[in-house]
């Protein structure tokens, strides 16, 4: 039989094991906790025997809700001394004490269905349920002496009780008993059972803001699947298929997706940038998957510590650099697309355009991402952890239209926290006019400006931390350091304004081939590399047990200067691959197999982090923390997440774009016939497009992408 108060034990033993304690203490402390051992059975056999007298919660006169969860009690107490079914059920579905307490195992869910599915008649004739609630204990408060670890620490086993107990009733009380059956007095604060760890199985009632989720995502689905039908059956002519079908119809948009284009047929296509996109997309994924792992109940939590000393970690600890791989993407096609269109246009840039297209390309899913968030993941699933809803289910609630404004890395509160990357690139998008211009009229002059802009903006990232001796090492951070070297909008400007003077040389040399010997090759590949691995691995050495604390200076630098050096190793990583000297490198960026999923970038980088929380707030037994199991469940998720991505791009994502299509003016031939809306959509949409393609996806003079995420300033993923 369970214990219910299996917390004694395991909050002892973590107790002894961060404290360091002596022998002659821990010893004792095993003494006292010895008489916790067999609670369960003293427990059982105490509600077996009890009255309504032992079950009395106060010595005032119980209210109406007190009354109705004593006589509960007592039925459960009658139950239980009969060996009635439903009783031992409750009892047995509490969390048991487990092995492994001194390596970080203070998570037991006991058995959440068992617990939710009892059924009994009172006395009353009424029906008594189970209720599962989470029992939590600070450790602190037992053993009466300060740890390494701090107060906040709280170990949660699982409880059940009638339904119509409070988390308030019970935590009294549990406290009740202990003082009964133990024989050392534990003060009442040390147990808490929270209503709002507390589930049954009554379902809520759907508030307003869900119902209008469901209707949305209904309406869409249902328009997407009636505008398909009508593809498919009705439409034998594509070329004569109405724009507006077109814009919904999910075969149309589904060719979108799955379209290879071969370099061979347009020179405009840098093919490796798609490989690049896509290995930065599963880095950005592996990364939250190892940080939601860690929080998940692990029966090895303390194993995370020693995980963190392996050269390996080094991959996850620094997997931001992912986040700079897409802000040199960014700025890189956003000069190639638009100085293309410049050109073309004599120097015009139409910035409202512009916006507007930025607009509507992001706005749409992330506002639909966040009543997803919010409302859906309680209705999809259920689970031992899934009261509390979405992690940042709060900071939505309070601050969800800082999001829809992109100014969230600077507030307090943001909604989906891996969104901060797309107010970031957005707020660097806003000024990307200005830039571009500049680049037009003054051409390298410009260039050497933007460049000192850079070095300005490393200055002010290395004064930050030195001012503030900030650290950015895993066991040194603070969340302080996190908002001002991380989240702040300057602190990524040196990848994104690489990447957009990369472009900008890029644009200046196409066409043109560069014949280099091999030592120029091999030195570019060797310098490369050597910039990724000493990026990655340079503090490994710092990271380990014992070692000597880095000093500010060179924290700093390091931290300011792979800002830098990270952008140029992609530099000629691109370079190389597009100059034929990309060898084995190019040949795994260029596969077409990742043009497809490099479309969905942007809709799966939204949804990863809803599908990996789903899927750990389901669990029903506590996991295993190790390098092999978080693979294993970063493929799972990641087939998820991709099924999620397409879906919402057919349905949200390529609907919302083609509102462009009925925005674009009516341009006219240089004969005597009209290009219709529905032939620009035509030409725009679905077949081969525009001529003029970068990296796949196609471009057209407005800036335009139709094709798949925002390539202009990609807006796909982070961390």
């Amino acid at each position: 039989m369970a214990n219910i108060v299996v917390a004694f034990f395991l909050c002892g033993l973590t107790l002894i094991g961060a404290s360091e304690q002596r022998n002659e203490d821990f010893l004792q402390d095993l003494q006292r906790f010895d008489q916790i051992r067999s609670l369960g059975l003293q427990f059982a056999q105490f509600f077996r025997n009890a009255t309504i007298k032992d079950l009395a919660l106060s010595d005032e006169s119980p209210t109406e809700e007190d009354t109705l969860c004593l006589q509960e009690l007592a039925d459960f107490s009658t139950a239980l001394s009969t060996g009635q079914k439903w009783a031992l059920k409750m009892i047995d579905s509490w969390g048991s004490i487990p092995s492994g307490v001194l390596i970080g195992n203070y998570y037991d869910l006991g058995n959440y269905e068992e617990c939710l599915n009892i059924r009994a008649t009172n006395s009353q004739n009424g029906t008594i349920r189970g209720k599962y609630c989470f029992l939590s204990a600070n450790p602190f408060g037992i053993l009466g002496r300060s740890t390494v670890i701090g107060a906040s620490l709280l170990v949660r086993t699982a409880t059940c009780f009638p339904a119509s107990c409070s988390g308030a009733h019970m935590s009294q009380f549990i406290s009740k008993l202990s003082d009964k059956l133990l024989s050392f007095h534990i003060p009442s604060k040390v147990f808490k059972i929270s209503d709002s760890s507390c589930q049954t199985d009554e379902a809520e009632p759907l508030d307003g803001l869900t119902i209008f989720t469901i209707v949305l995502l209904s309406v869409m689905a249902s328009v997407v699947i009636l505008a398909t039908i009508y593809d498919y059956l009705i439409c034998q002519n594509q070329d004569q298929l109405p724009v507006l079908v077109k814009v919904f119809s999910a075969r149309a948009n589904a060719r979108v997706i799955f379209r290879i284009v071969d370099s061979k047929e347009n020179p405009n296509v840098i093919e490796c940038l798609h490989g690049i996109r896509c290995m930065s997309l599963f880095w950005v994924v592996y990364g939250h998957e190892y940080i939601i792992s860690m929080l998940a109940p692990n029966i090895n939590m303390f194993s995370t510590s020693s995980w963190m000393e392996q050269p390996y970690s080094s991959f996850i600890l620094h997997g931001f650099f992912s986040v700079d791989s897409f802000f040199f993407l960014g700025g890189m096609l956003l000069t190639l697309i638009s100085l293309r269109s410049m050109e073309k246009t004599k120097g015009k840039l139409n910035v409202p355009l512009m916006y507007l297209h930025r607009l509507i390309r992001i706005v749409p899913i992330v506002a639909v991402a966040i009543l997803v968030y919010m409302k859906m993941m309680p209705v999809i699933s259920g689970g031992p952890l899934f009261k509390d809803g979405y992690s940042g289910l709060e900071e939505c609630e309070n601050a969800w239209y800082w999001s829809l404004l992109f100014v969230q890395n600077y507030t307090k509160e943001i909604c989906l926290g891996h969104t901060w990357y797309l107010a970031v690139d957005m707020q660097l998008f806003i000024i990307s006019p200005i830039l571009l211009i500049a680049l037009y009229k003054w051409g390298k002059k410009a260039a050497g400006g933007i460049f000192v802009l850079m070095i300005l903006l490393s200055g002010c990232l290395f004064a930050t931390q030195m001012v503030n001796e900030f650290s950015m090492l895993p066991k040194h951070t603070t969340t302080a350091a996190s908002k001002k070297l991380y989240f702040a909008t300057h602190t990524h400007a040196a990848p994104w304004l690489i990447g957009f003077l990369f472009g900008y040389f890029l644009h200046l040399i196409r066409g043109k081939k560069f014949q280099l010997n091999r030592l120029v090759v091999w030195s570019g590949w060797i310098v490369s590399l050597a910039l990724i691995f000493t990026s990655i691995f340079a503090l490994y050495p710092a990271t380990k047990k014992g070692a000597e604390p880095l000093p500010l200076v060179a924290d700093a630098s390091y931290y300011t200067l792979t800002r830098i050096a990270w952008p140029l190793s992609l530099c000629w990583v691109v370079f190389a691959c597009m100059q034929g000297y990309g060898g084995m490198a190019n040949s795994f960026l260029s596969s077409p197999v990742w043009q497809p999923l490099s479309r969905i970038s942007y809709s799966a980088y939204i949804w990863h982090v809803f599908v990996q929380e789903l899927n750990n707030r389901n669990t029903r037994t506590n996991s295993y923390f190790s390098d092999y199991q978080v693979m294993l469940k970063f493929w799972s998720d990641m087939g998820m997440t991709l099924t999620m991505a397409i879906f919402f791009y057919l349905i949200i994502e390529a609907p919302f774009s083609g509102v462009e299509y009925f925005l674009r003016p009516v341009k006219k031939s240089g004969v005597s016939n009209e290009t219709t809306p529905a032939n620009e959509s035509q030409k725009g949409n679905v077949d081969d497009k525009e001529s003029s393609e970068i990296n796949g996806p196609p471009i057209s003079e407005d800036n335009r992408n139709l094709d798949g995420p925002p390539i202009s300033a990609e807006p796909s993923n982070a961390a």
